[in-house]
């Protein structure tokens, strides 16, 4: 045994005694001398192979998320998760399955090229081969109608420029005509190329303006779809191909209008209330039309009366169950600027509607045009959610209708944009949610919230630009101070993108959803991607009149303190844990998916199947043309083993 010398020694025993020291000092230093509970700290530190504990379940974001409390919000997201996870788990993972579950679901054949279609989808890894309802659904009525009818309409409508309807005409595989030309349908055309030489001959009427045009009366829409209901059919041996030299297409060749053309029955309604129009299509027992439906009944459909939160986001923006309540306070439904309807089905293609409408919905061309004020790019959304700031932002020009000194503060952005100035709300009160006493994780209506200091410190939402005023937007002057514009890059600093609607549907939703900030979004009109897109799983829904924008805001930053003793509090008395994880767990959720199901790719597999299934809506022989086989050509294609080859989706 080695024998230490005495200077040695007592040099050991100095060093041990140093490194205890420090030891000690830095257990203090990491349980911050608060007399915390030690076993409680040590659990934070991350051992080798083993995962840190999270703090609350919505660490995690892989999985199901679990509820950390009561709050609407909290329980809305399992709820949307389930939701969401029942969608992926239905999915076609085959042609077979593919063929099957269209039979199944529209009591019809695919129609002509769906296989060439489908290959296409799959060589662009589209998610969800099935999710088109939306096309089905804007055709569905189109069977009732002659389809000489449709063609004859589609070849004409563009006839008198006042009336804003562009048109595509196609030939021998190839865009050979372009009328009434405008930005939109010269985007369009971009497109259309990229799957021309898959389609029949047709003319495409695409809708110029930025608001929706057809408004069939609810009885007619009946009438409609019980033709089409009862034309279903699944016929043997019918012939995969489109129908060639039909007539009642546009002669592309000549200059002189057809002897007959149908009359699409346009008829001018702009600067009118837009309800007295939507509400005909409407159901007889709607809350648009039935004055027995009382408010509070509308809203308990699509509403939670704690906080004022959206529970369904697509009731929520149905013109026949809030058509009442916001129809002064939207400037597309108080003073449409560019309003031209018609109450015949006539088949027109749009970027957007609401969902009284019939237009033939398709990818908005914003989306597919290069733009950089719309278009995402990661390298301009650098910092992680952690770094970005507290704060709601949102800018904008002062469009949605048409304003005049005596109507503006009927416009929803304008009322977005003096909801949240700390100025305008400094003696207001709003509605929140705030934690209950003595029951931690349940949570009541706070109604006497001041907003004002919160607004100040966590949003950033003004006018960059006037627009669309009568006689003039003088009038602004002395209500709003016009701020500067506020590019992509800079937005993306915030954690919350506000997105609203302006005389239509909001060009920037793609771009928000790719980003790691978390949108917010409020609508009332429908896109092509709608079915895609689950609200709080992806983003945020909010009420079109704005009154749950500091419930939400609330819930993700927090206010107040705990009150101790009850009733104190350093906000009126209210007090809303921070739920920080939750945003950023929602933001996550919404990129990743973005990635997925709204990619340019998406834009073309999506607008490729809605042309097929037109091109088979105008052909008179619609009803024997289809792809009739069981999908097996392409088993090898799909790797399906010998043993899966009779399996379909359920």
């Amino acid at each position: 045994m080695t024998v230490l010398k005495p200077r040695k020694r007592l040099l050991f025993v100095l060093f041990a005694s140093f490194a205890l020291l420090a030891v000690v000092a830095n257990f203090f230093v990491f349980i911050g001398l608060t007399g915390a509970d030690v076993r409680s700290q040590l659990s934070r530190i991350p051992l080798p192979r083993l995962s840190r504990k999270p703090w609350h379940s919505a660490d995690k974001v892989e999985g199901p998320y679990e509820p950390r409390d009561a709050h609407p919000i909290s329980l809305l997201m399992a709820e949307a998760d389930q939701k969401w996870a029942a969608y992926e788990n239905t999915r076609s993972t085959t042609f077979r399955q593919t063929v099957a579950k269209y039979r199944r679901k529209y009591g019809r054949h695919p129609p002509p090229a769906f296989k060439e279609w489908y290959k296409f989808a799959r060589k662009r890894n589209v998610h969800n081969i099935d999710d088109f309802g939306q096309i089905m659904d804007d055709l569905r009525p189109f069977w009732a109608i002659e389809p000489k009818v449709l063609r004859s309409l589609a070849a004409n409508m563009w006839r008198n420029d006042h009336n804003g309807v562009a048109g595509i005409h196609i030939r021998a595989h190839r865009v050979v005509k372009e009328t009434n030309k405008s930005w939109r349908s010269e985007t369009l055309i971009t497109l259309v190329k990229r799957i021309v030489k898959y389609l029949p001959d047709m003319d495409i009427a695409m809708n110029r303006l930025d608001q929706p045009r057809v408004v069939v009366p609810w009885e007619d829409m009946q009438a409609h779809l019980k033709k089409e209901q009862d034309t279903r059919q699944l016929r043997p041996n019918v012939w995969d191909n489109f129908t060639m030299g039909m007539d009642n297409l546009l002669n592309i060749t000549s200059k002189e209008e057809p002897a007959h053309k149908e009359d699409p029955e346009w008829f001018e309604a702009h600067g009118k209330q837009y309800m007295e129009t939507a509400k005909l299509a409407c159901p007889p027992e709607s809350h648009a039309r039935n004055h027995e439906v009382s408010k509070v009944d509308a809203e308990a459909s699509y509403k939670n009366r704690l906080g004022g939160i959206i529970t369904n986001f697509n009731l929520s923006s149905d013109l026949c169950t809030v058509g009442p309540e916001i129809q002064d306070q939207h400037g597309f439904l108080y003073s449409g600027s560019t309003v031209i309807p018609t109450k015949r089905l006539v088949p027109i293609f749009g970027e957007c509607k609401v969902n009284v409408n019939s237009d033939i919905l398709f990818p908005a061309n914003m989306y597919w045009k290069h733009d950089e004020r719309y278009d995402y790019d990661e390298k301009h959304d650098h910092l992680d959610w952690e770094r970005k700031s507290d704060s709601m932002i949102w800018r904008g020009v002062t469009s949605g209708g048409t304003q005049t000194p005596d109507n503006w503060q009927r416009m929803h952005r304008q009322r977005l944009v003096r909801l949240v100035n700390s100025t305008v709300m400094a003696k207001q009160t709003v509605r929140i949610l705030s934690e209950q006493p003595e029951k931690e994780g349940e949570y009541e209506n706070f109604r006497r919230f001041h907003p004002s200091e919160f607004a100040a410190n966590h949003t950033d939402v003004g006018f960059t630009e006037t627009m669309s005023c009568i006689p003039d937007c003088g009038f602004y002057n002395n209500v709003f101070s016009m701020k500067p514009m506020v590019p992509f890059p800079e937005q993306f600093k915030q954690k919350f993108l506000v997105d609203v609607d302006g005389h239509s549907f909001s060009g920037r939703w793609h771009a928000f959803m790719e980003s790691k900030s978390l949108g917010i979004k409020a609508t009332i009109f429908r896109e092509w991607h709608d079915s895609r897109l689950f609200a709080w799983r992806h983003f945020v829904p909010m009420d079109n009149r704005y009154d749950d924008v500091y419930s939400i805001l609330t819930y993700f930053l927090g206010v107040g303190d705990r009150p101790e003793p009850l009733g104190a509090g350093t906000t009126d008395g209210a007090f809303m844990p921070r739920h920080d994880a939750e945003g950023k767990r929602l933001a996550n959720q919404g990129r990743e998916w973005a990635k997925k199901v709204l990619r340019r790719e998406d834009i073309e597999i999506y607008m490729f199947r809605l042309l097929l299934e037109y091109g088979r809506i105008i052909d008179d022989n619609r009803d024997r043309i289809g792809y009739d086989g069981d999908g097996s050509e392409l088993d090898k294609y799909d790797g399906v083993a010998k043993s899966d080859k009779d399996q379909v989706a359920h």
